[in-house]
């Protein structure tokens, strides 16, 4: 058997390595890259996202796939709300169209627990959309350069007001 992986930062958590995680998934999450964003979770990873329950790194990596396949253009902001030891709680909007370029941004809150060498082994998302026009959206950084990440000068969801 094969050393776990490690992903760090490691629990327990500070303020300052919980904002690095929550900035390390965005990034990965940004990239819209399933197969790296799955890494990032225990084989056995739980998941309630939404009303849809997932168990496993397999199934995490195609419910992203099917997520992306359907959320186009996705750009995605998170921020720590809290955190203690191995948890970390989450707020986060995205904007993305769908095929027939309707704008949303969807707004969630997320519930982490890690396991020690700093796997996501729980995750639950709350999560609700907004129609919005292509004039409202925020979250305008360029695509295609550095994975899609969002420029450390971009402002936060609370500098934006979300």
């Amino acid at each position: 058997m094969t050393a776990p992986q490690s992903r760090p930062p490691l629990p327990p958590f500070t303020a300052e390595t919980a904002a690095q995680k929550a900035r390390l998934a965005e990034d990965a999450w940004n990239s819209r890259d399933a197969a790296r964003v799955a890494l990032a979770y225990t084989e056995d990873s739980w998941w309630r996202n939404r009303a849809e329950f997932i168990q496993g790194r397999d199934a995490i990596r195609a419910f992203l796939e099917r997520k992306w396949q359907r959320e186009l253009d996705y750009r995605l902001i998170k921020q720590v709300w809290a955190f203690t030891g191995n948890r970390i709680a989450a707020r986060f909007a995205y904007e993305w169209h769908d095929d027939s370029g309707q704008w949303y941004r969807s707004h969630g809150n997320e519930q982490w627990e890690f396991d020690e060498h700093g796997l996501m082994r729980r995750r639950e998302a709350s999560i609700n959309d907004t129609r919005i026009t292509a004039a409202e959206r925020k979250f305008l950084w360029p695509r295609g350069s550095n994975n899609d990440r969002r420029p450390d000068d971009h402002p936060s969801l609370s500098d934006l007001g979300l």
